[in-house]
């Protein structure tokens, strides 16, 4: 079947739809808006991006809508890795599990990311081995070495979960 004939075919079954929908309508009570005859051929194609609003092949003095008044914002290529941290983290502030110390006063804490700490809190309770907490430090006493990784002194010390 020839694309026109089967254009011309769809037209008319579109046509033919809406008048039984009109009628089922009607005998509803319902009001039946009144409806322009659709275009048969291929002047019932889409609106080409660009084209000002008209499709290709439309009557003169027919146009349809834009889809939008505004044009999208376009991105441009970034110009490189950033050259600090995009996630900042509170300075001063760990998270972590407890690698060794349970009763302190040293412990041992490995943070997400695998960095080791040595901290140093006379006081601050005990932690078993495999607990998370969440750590707020501050500068390391030189006369103290709690084992390996960054040295610390615990400010304050609490569970998490």
């Amino acid at each position: 079947m020839p694309s026109t004939t089967r254009t011309a075919v769809t037209a008319a079954s579109l046509a033919f739809a809406l008048t039984l929908a009109g009628c089922a309508a009607r005998e509803k009570g319902a009001p039946v808006p009144e409806q322009e005859p659709a275009p048969a051929g291929p002047s019932a194609g889409p609106t080409l991006p660009g084209s000002g609003g008209t499709s290709p092949s439309a009557p003169a003095g027919r146009t349809r809508p834009p889809l939008s008044a505004t044009t999208p914002p376009t991105i441009g290529a970034p110009s490189g890795p950033p050259s600090q941290p995009t996630d900042l983290r509170k300075a001063g502030v760990l998270a972590g599990r407890i690698t060794r110390g349970c009763a302190g006063p040293c412990y041992g804490l490995v943070t997400d990311d695998g960095r080791e700490y040595a901290l140093h809190g006379p006081g601050m309770g005990t932690f078993a081995t495999g607990s998370w907490v969440r750590v707020s430090v501050g500068p390391a006493d030189p006369a103290v070495d709690c084992g390996p990784g960054t040295p610390a002194s615990i400010v304050r010390i609490s569970p998490v979960g």
